[in-house]
């Protein structure tokens, strides 16, 4: 597990409806981070059906949802669970901060 919190961005560099992808700095996990209405949220960006990254897709804020491109699995962003085929795990779920004018997260598992 990583105790060390990775830098996004600037909090007004990450809009309601946006997304950024950092690494963490200590794991290597690639993250996800999506602004939905004001709430920010963080993901492995990997889809859990096929090793793919979810930045590709889109975020439809209707709904708080993340599509993969390659096969059109759909993720909640706000926990990471899959909505529908072909993927029927979640993806990992981190935490976010808000810090000195920036957004932070990590890879949190053990």
């Amino acid at each position: 597990m990583s105790e060390t919190w990775t830098f996004v961005c600037a909090t007004g560099e990450l809009l309601p409806g946006e997304m950024k992808t950092v690494f963490d700095e200590v794991t290597g996990t690639p993250i996800l981070v999506v602004n939905h209405e004001g709430t920010l949220y963080a993901l492995e960006d990997k889809c859990s059906h096929e090793d793919f990254e979810l930045s590709s897709g889109t975020f439809d804020p209707k709904d708080a949802s993340i599509e993969c491109v390659l096969h059109g699995a759909r993720f909640d962003v706000r926990d990471g669970r899959a909505l529908c085929a072909p993927a029927y795990s979640p993806v990992p779920k981190f935490p976010t901060r808000i810090e000195h004018g920036g957004v932070w997260t990590r890879d949190d598992r053990d």
